[in-house]
């Protein structure tokens, strides 16, 4: 094969994928969406369909596995199943955090770790201090941040914000959501199965070793991961931590390097053909092209279909005012409002002080007050929550209720203050540009790999020699 430098070709059709593909993998879109779903389902529960919707998703699917019997509503397919795969982009944005982004580094990790936590014991302090016996097992419902939500709100923002925050703000999301990921799997969870508990076990450690034996094909995973998620379903476990594990276990770093071109040759035989399209794709991580490929799925897809099976609350006068005096309701509106804002703010202030972090370059501490509100959106880990937290109906739909109070106000609250805390000046985005790899964390691969000097051309595949 030889190896020289080909020029783009592109073809009619990539004038329209292209720029699809760039505003689906958008993190603003995602919460469009995410919105869009939620005004819909909260339009639907307050008119004259709403008993035929409720009815709707409480209808029964039942899927038969041979001895296996999956007997659930709609509403529970779409939060143990669905649900799944967006918990498997939540898994796979902290691999890749913890090995190739801001989690790998202690020194950049440090402020927005601390944060997070931060983040997550002071609202859950604050909701067991202002609920009562009955709501009392609703405190993990504060501890999370929606990331579409708190993200797109930031990018809305534009140049108004320092390009930084956006990676500060994904970062202390992603440790938030890892958290919150521990706190479903050892709080809320009831009865355990001990030997579905042990199967799925022994799917893990298959799956670690297929690994470990370098097997690549694509269905074997598929295979696994689907009987681990049938597995802790039956355990009693949450299912959804199957998609965090298996997220978790997926290759982080690309096969292949990325300084070199491969170019197929008139004379290049099939076999030698298959090879270039297997080193091409190999240029990027397995976390990478499951997250590009997966994102506008849950983003587009899942997220809303969830927010209308979740968010479908009757909202009269009346029932905000029983919602937001609630006990329950109190106490979320607290937690997100003030516990999120003054745990971030407090625990960053500390860090700072300690000198075991540094603000990020162009930021001040009006900035992270600023993002500890938008750490007060809530939202789809908060909803979620909510549905584990109770079995009572009428403190389930106060705390969604808060949830969304909260999360309206929060969003507002946080822009306002992040446009008060101003944006950076020319002299300091010049003295210290963002770098290429922060760059990529903000913004989707696909985008990234249209812009960057050292992306090969269409067509081409960095990689060595090939022989």
């Amino acid at each position: 094969m030889s190896h020289k430098s080909t020029a783009p070709c592109e073809v009619p059709i990539d004038r329209i994928r292209r720029p699809l593909e760039r505003i689906l993998h958008l993190e603003n879109v995602s919460g469009i969406a995410l919105i869009a779903g939620a005004v819909v389902a909260l339009v639907l529960a307050n008119s004259p369909v709403a008993e035929s919707v409720d009815h709707f998703w409480h209808n029964h699917l039942h899927i038969m596995l041979g001895p296996i019997s999956l007997d659930e509503s709609l509403t529970h397919w779409v939060n143990d199943a669905l649900m799944t795969i967006f918990f498997l982009v939540a898994g796979l944005e902290i691999k890749r955090e913890l090995v190739c982004g801001d989690l790998r580094e202690p020194r950049k990790a440090a402020l927005p770790a601390v944060a997070a936590f931060g983040g997550m014991v002071v609202p859950a302090a604050l909701y067991v201090l202002f609920a009562d016996s009955v709501s009392g097992s609703g405190w993990g419902i504060p501890m999370a941040t929606d990331i579409a939500f708190a993200v797109g709100i930031l990018t809305l923002l534009g140049n108004r914000v320092p390009s930084r925050l956006k990676v500060f703000l994904l970062t202390l999301a992603i440790v938030d959501d890892l958290g919150a990921i521990v706190v479903i799997a050892i709080f809320y969870t009831s009865t355990v199965n001990t030997i579905a508990l042990a199967v799925a076990a022994g799917l893990l450690a298959t799956i670690i070793t297929l690994r470990v034996l370098g097997v690549w094909w694509m269905p074997v995973y598929i295979l696994a991961g689907s009987g681990l998620w049938l597995a802790l379903f039956e355990s009693g476990v949450h299912a959804t931590l199957a998609g965090v594990a298996c997220g978790l276990l997926a290759p982080a770093r690309p096969r292949r390097p990325h300084n070199t071109e491969i170019v197929a040759t008139p004379h290049s035989t099939i076999d030698e053909l298959k090879a270039i399209v297997f080193d091409t794709r190999e240029t990027k991580s397995m976390v990478d092209r499951l997250i590009h490929g997966l994102h506008p799925l849950t983003a587009l897809f899942i997220v809303p279909v969830f927010a209308l099976a979740n968010t479908g609350v009757a909202i009269s006068p009346s029932a905000l005012g029983t919602a937001v005096s609630s006990s329950v309701g109190t106490a979320v509106l607290v937690g997100l409002l003030i516990g999120k804002p003054l745990g971030i703010g407090v625990a960053a202030w500390l860090a700072l002080k300690v000198k075991l972090a540094v603000l990020p370059a162009e930021t001040n501490f009006g900035h992270i007050v600023g993002v500890g509100l938008l750490g007060g959106i809530g939202f789809t880990v908060s909803l979620f929550i909510s549905d584990l937290a109770f079995t009572d109906q009428a403190l389930v739909d106060n705390a969604k209720i808060a949830v969304l109070v909260a999360s309206i106000a929060a969003s507002t609250i946080g822009a306002a203050v992040l446009i008060k805390a101003g944006s950076p000046t020319q002299a300091q985005t010049a003295a210290d540009p963002l770098t290429y790899a922060e760059l990529e964390a903000t913004q989707p691969a696909s985008f990234i790999a249209a812009s960057s000097p050292n992306t090969p051309s269409r067509g081409s595949v960095a990689q060595p020699a090939h022989k």
